[in-house]
């Protein structure tokens, strides 16, 4: 039964409800306890002091719903604007999550869905500022970036191509943030700024996101502005001269207009040693604003304005020499033998000496903002939703591309622009007692182009590089000094959709729900690149070694794809503990285009390669999601996915191919079991854990690019079906600890709390084609924290990670013209610090 508070107003419209929440016992404040209007998508958490405010339209009374972790949820009628909830302990009971991946909010444990959700404190704490450290949090996410662009997000090993980023692909793992989904990877290695919540969506989701997502999708929301005043600061301090700030201030600029400013700066030193400049390299640079203004005209609309920018300034990325692999070419032709013959020598013997020797000087610019306009409109039994959006990515970077200090590869500058424009129209609602649903439109617009041109470049000593005869011409002195290739391309695309999905409850235990979705792609786009430069001659022979290295190529693209996918979901709630669930779906990935180069054969540009086939993805899932006791979760989730024309990403012995090229494997298959759950002792003590086995293949690729030792063999292409999917550890788990107890610290009265996380995973191959030089073992790190949350909004904690020093690699790659050379991305060191966080 609801709990009644005496009203003291008449019912009113446009009111602030405020309040406070305690512990019924003793009295003290709950921090972070939820409270939503009951049958709106309208809720707040407590802050430090245990105070929330709630904005809202709705005519006084109405029924709010309160929760907190270990305490009962309450119904509480209320009929004033200022209200007191007391909860009762709840012997550990846990709290249900809500989240808003369906478009409303439910409690995560009630849908067909498998999904992890990090809260926003839990990300801040566990100073997981970023997806990359997120990963650690969530077994079945798979992050790898060499740079910004170059960024890889996978969720069960499937979404984007494993290596270095061609742009002529799209994503199959979404990401959203309010709302708005970031076509570009290099998004993903952007700060988060005042988020809120993470929610991680495994599988196919292309009826209930906008753009189609045939692998999962990253929902991100940030805190959104508040009508009563509010603010926040943070500063860490840290080894490695880490430094963090991050600040946000919010509330009212009028009874129906508020705004929310927030603001994000790190910077690091570099963690590798140049000795060919004497400094320091792969720094952290960062910093980030977001603006928000929040309009409520009246109790049924609800429009949200948004405007952010980040810019990373680092001086990387370079990387360190690995290891050096023996390919099948002649002797003469070894990497070893190359640098003997050129008087050098790596100045390291291991990577992890995190000494490097790079005679490029490098710079890795990342600039991405943009503005959005989302609207909420309540109609009838549901919302309509429109999310107007356009967003702007700046790259400009400087790369050295063989990992030595030999002017061979000198010169690597992929200056690129994208604009892209995204418009979605949704409504969600109930559409009668026994359907709900949600049913949308979608478009995204997007140009990308170089800006104003890429530029490779080799240098004095490449000719030893590519060296493929013993004749003298190689030696000709200022053959390839300053040789190199300009490239221009552009893509212009567009992405239109139609979505929807239903809820159908054909009893209260058994639900179908249906969704189907057509999309329709179209991609233009032009390539053209130019020789200049080395020495200038008529001799054909001098010419063919030239040609050799860089050559002139120019084509034109122009592919659309339109189809058709859907899903069916069956839901069974065997009781309110019980919730058991199949899905199988068909979705689709859109057409590829290559834009870094093509193969050539014979001297013939290989044109047939300049499209890519859509990827067909057929995905079945079976879960049950359960609460063994009040304070206890545990989810189990079957999967299986096959991809016909799987889109991969292959390297080639020719330089000109910048980033390897596209091309279609014939079929793969991904299976999984994924284990999560959390258990609450007491009120003191929560243990949180996943674990994750996946099982990723090629069943059928018949023409593969040879691995790295290979190269020089009779053949440069081969059947590796059978083989393992890269980038895709068998078996990977995380674990957590989290102790708190109230008690008082220099007269402050709070909490104390402490925690540890331990993250594992297996083996996985770093090369798309298996190669026994490649494999990058298994590791595992160490994280933790300790501190004191008073209640006066003060908090202090010292944290740290990779605890256990673990040297590790978070991906190899093959150097450009295969010499044998392998460039080693280093996980880092062992990091530690101190935040100090106040919050009014």
């Amino acid at each position: 039964m609801p709990s009644f508070l005496s009203a003291q107003n008449t019912p009113v419209i446009n009111a602030t409800v405020s309040g406070k929440i305690l512990d019924a016992r003793s009295g003290a404040a709950l921090i972070g306890a939820t409270v939503s209007i009951k049958g709106t998508t309208n809720g707040a958490a407590t802050d430090v002091n245990g105070e929330f405010a709630l904005i809202t339209g709705q005519k006084l009374p109405f029924i709010l719903l309160v929760s907190s972790v270990g305490y009962l949820k309450k119904e509480v009628l209320i009929s004033d604007s200022k209200v007191e909830i007391k909860l009762e302990e709840s012997a550990n009971q846990l709290s249900d999550v809500v989240v808003t991946s369906r478009r409303r909010q439910e409690a995560v444990q009630d849908i067909p869905i498998p999904i992890t959700v990090i809260r926003g404190v839990t990300v801040e704490d566990q100073g997981a500022f970023n997806v990359n450290r997120l990963k650690e949090l969530v077994p079945t996410v798979q992050f790898y970036a060499s740079n910004a662009r170059n960024t890889t997000l996978n969720i069960r090993g499937l979404g984007s191509t494993y290596g270095l980023t061609n742009d002529g692909i799209d994503p199959g793992v979404g990401y959203y943030v309010d709302g708005v989904y970031y076509a570009r990877p290099a998004a993903t290695a952007l700060d988060f700024i005042d988020i809120d919540q993470v929610e991680v969506l495994r599988g196919p989701q292309g009826t209930l996101f906008g753009k189609n997502t045939t692998a999962g999708a990253f929902n991100v929301t940030s805190r959104a502005p508040s009508f009563d005043p509010t603010a926040s600061f943070e500063l860490s301090y840290g080894n490695y001269g880490y430094i963090q700030a991050k600040a946000s201030l919010s509330g009212p600029l009028s009874k129906k207009l508020a705004a929310r400013v927030s603001f994000v700066g790190t910077q690091r030193d570099g963690l590798l040693y140049n000795t060919r400049t004497q400094t320091n390299i792969n720094d952290i640079n960062n910093i980030g604003v977001r603006g928000q203004f929040l309009y409520k005209p009246t109790d049924k609309i609800n429009i949200t304005f948004i405007a952010d920018v980040t810019d990373q300034n680092p001086v990387g990325y370079g990387w360190p020499v690995a290891k050096v692999v023996t390919t099948k070419r002649a002797a003469y032709r070894q990497f070893n033998a190359i640098i003997a013959d050129l008087n050098y020598q790596l100045p390291y013997k291991s990577a992890f000496e995190r000494t490097l020797d790079l005679d490029t000087p490098s710079k890795a610019g990342n600039e991405l903002g943009g503005l959005s306009l989302n609207a909420d409109f309540k109609i009838g039994k549901g919302t309509l939703t429109s999310t107007t959006a356009w967003r702007y990515w700046k790259w400009d970077p400087l790369n050295d591309r063989d990992y030595t200090g030999l002017n061979s590869f000198s010169v690597s500058a992929g200056t690129s622009a994208h604009d892209q424009f995204s418009q979605e129209l949704r409504y969600s609602g109930q559409i009668n007692d026994k359907i709900s649903g949600v049913i949308g439109a979608f478009g995204l617009w997007q140009d990308l182009r170089t800006d104003p041109v890429h530029t490779e470049e080799a240098g004095s000593a490449q000719w030893r590089f590519a060296q493929s005869s013993t004749s003298a011409l190689w030696k000709t002195p200022g053959l390839f000094d300053n040789f190199g290739i300009k490239t221009t391309y552009g893509i212009k695309s567009s992405s239109v959709a139609l979505f929807a999905q239903a809820d159908w409850a054909i009893t209260d235990k058994l639900h179908v729900l249906p969704g189907v979705r057509y999309n329709n792609d179209t991609k233009k786009a032009n390539y053209s690149r130019v020789t200049y430069g080395g020495l200038t001659t008529t001799d054909p022979a001098l010419l063919a070694l030239k040609n050799g290295v860089y050559s002139n190529q120019t084509f034109d693209i122009d592919a659309s794809e339109g189809n058709f996918s859907g899903q069916l979901t069956l839901q069974y709630k065997f009781n309110k503990n019980v919730n058991a669930f199949g899905t199988y779906s068909l979705s689709y990935k859109p057409i590829g285009v290559n834009v870094g180069g093509l193969p050539t054969a014979s001297g013939r540009v290989l044109t047939e390669l300049a499209t890519v086939k859509p990827e067909a993805v057929s995905h079945f899932e079976l879960g049950i999601k359960t609460k063994p006791s009040a304070n206890s979760v545990l989810n189990v989730v079957f999967h299986t996915t096959d991809i016909k024309d799987y889109q991969t990403q292959v390297q080639t012995p020719e330089p000109g191919v910048n980033r390897g090229y596209l091309a279609n494997a014939e079929q793969v298959r991904v299976i999984g079991l994924e284990i999560d759950g959390n258990i609450r002792v007491n009120n003191h003590v929560t243990f949180t854990g996943a674990f994750a086995y996946t099982d990723g293949k090629y069943i059928k690729f018949t023409n593969a690019p040879v691995p790295i030792e290979e190269v020089g063999g009779d053949r440069a292409f081969k059947d590796i079906s059978g083989g393992v999917l890269p980038g895709i550890s068998k078996y990977a788990g995380s674990f957590g600890t989290e102790l708190t107890g109230r008690g008082n610290l220099l007269g402050l009265k709070g909490n104390f709390f402490g925690g540890l996380d331990v993250y594992y995973r297996s083996t996985f191959s770093s090369s798309p084609s298996p190669s026994q030089f490649l494999d990058i073992e298994g590791y595992a790190l160490v994280n933790g924290r300790v501190g004191f949350r008073a209640s006066n909004g003060i908090s202090f904690f010292v944290w740290g990670r990779n605890l256990g020093k673990k040297d590790y690699y978070e991906q190899l790659l093959v150097a450009p013209g295969s010499a044998g050379q392998i460039g080693g991305i280093l996980g880092d060191p062992r990091t530690y610090g101190v935040t100090l966080r106040y919050t009014l």
